[in-house]
């Protein structure tokens, strides 16, 4: 069975309705990054944080998977499937997705700052100061922030160095390390990337569908689906 890896972006949930970081409504718009996006931040101001990651926990939450999400459930009917998102939302899981990486933590998850393996999962959106850990101490968001390390990195490395097709949805693809996975593919890997933007970048051999993720995931799949001979 092939392996089919997943890179996907802010661009598959943006038809949830999660704006994407760059876009002119995006969701960071009124926040600077420094404010809400380290460690720092979180020590001088988290209640601003707290705030931050509240809004973006209601509003994913709130979400539903598209069709995006729910077209990559039915490539796990026929191929290896594996995700690996730079998304903190769990609209792959609901769609129904098994095999999922979330390189940059989980909006449903808080942990504690003093132990990162003590990870709560939140039945609700809001999180207050009186969230505690073990010790004592507020628990934070579950979300890598800048200068800290991607844990999931490595696992991600090795599943793209074994994957036969690599689809890349939704993603800018100038984030790093999550940019510098294409890189890892063995050389006859078919890659593809949906997304409706015009790509700047030279991307040597790989299919570019310029789509809506709901409409291009589609295409590519059925594409797939036909090179390997698979009637539905």
């Amino acid at each position: 069975m092939k392996n089919i890896v997943v890179l996907t972006g802010a661009g598959i949930s943006k038809e949830s309705g999660i704006n994407t970081f760059r876009d002119s409504d995006g969701l960071w718009e009124n926040y600077r990054i420094e404010d809400v996006a380290n460690f720092d931040s979180w020590q001088k101001n988290p209640d601003l944080v707290r705030s931050f990651y509240n809004q973006r926990r209601k509003q994913a939450m709130e979400a539903k998977p598209n069709q995006a999400h729910k077209e990559l459930v039915r490539l796990e009917s026929h191929f290896n499937v594996n995700i690996i998102t730079q998304n903190i939302d769990d609209l792959h899981e609901r769609a129904g997705s098994k095999n999922i990486i979330h390189l940059h933590g989980e909006i449903n998850k808080v942990r504690s700052v003093r132990d990162s393996n003590y990870i709560i999962e939140l039945k609700h959106w809001e999180l207050t100061k009186t969230d505690k850990d073990e010790y004592g101490e507020p628990l934070r968001p579950h979300i890598v922030w800048f200068g800290e390390s991607v844990p999931m990195i490595e696992p991600s490395i090795d599943l793209c160095q074994n994957a036969d097709i690599l689809i890349i949805i939704g993603t800018s693809l100038v984030v790093y390390p999550a940019a510098g996975l294409m890189d890892q593919t063995p050389i006859n890997c078919k890659k593809y990337l949906v997304d409706p933007n015009e790509v700047k970048a030279d991307f040597n051999g790989i299919s570019f569908v310029q789509e809506k993720a709901s409409i291009g995931v589609k295409k590519v799949i059925d594409e797939i689906f036909i090179d390997n001979h698979i009637i539905e």
